[in-house]
């Protein structure tokens, strides 16, 4: 019994938990056509990766959210939605690589630039060969997050496993 609780302590903590992060579009403004925020630059700052979450924080009396494809950004159009959301605190998990989408659709708030486009890029694992026109000088990527500190993400379960595995082990 103790062995089969030592090799399952072992692969609890042993997995990386990858949580993404937590992005509110616009920031402190949130999802508005009041004070000028550029969402496009907001969008085009932002590194996003899979299982990070898009909040859209807004008034649900004067916006909403729109999931549209590319065409229907940049004409925006609301009359073909992938999905619609209404709620005023919308939460959405990116599970794809490429280009995601939002538009508000009430009349005139995608013309007055109330639409965002969330990049998710994949991560090349190994860095792109120099080209021959640039300098020798090798480049080495930072680690990403993820890569830093695997068990950072597991905290409190980590902790309250190794806990549990003394307690069996002392019991038996």
């Amino acid at each position: 019994m103790s062995t089969v609780l030592a090799v399952l302590f072992f692969i609890l903590t042993s997995v990386q938990v990858s949580i993404g992060e937590v992005h509110k579009v616009g920031d402190s403004a949130g999802w508005t056509t009041i004070g000028n925020v550029d969402y496009k630059q907001w969008g085009a700052t932002k590194n996003f990766q899979i299982c990070d979450v898009i909040v859209f924080e807004y008034n649900p009396q004067f916006h909403n959210v729109i999931q549209v494809t590319h065409t229907e950004y940049k004409t925006c159009n609301a009359s073909f939605p992938i999905t619609t959301h209404t709620t005023g605190k919308d939460s959405i998990t990116i599970n794809t690589y490429g280009h995601h989408f939002f538009i508000c659709g009430v009349p005139g708030h995608c013309q007055a630039g109330q639409k965002v486009d969330i990049n998710v890029l994949r991560t090349p694992s190994v860095a792109p060969p120099p080209s021959a026109s640039s300098s020798p000088v090798p480049t080495v990527p930072a680690p990403s997050p993820n890569d830093a500190a695997p068990f950072k993400k597991l905290g409190w379960l980590s902790l309250v496993l190794q806990l549990l595995f003394v307690v069996v082990l002392n019991a038996e």
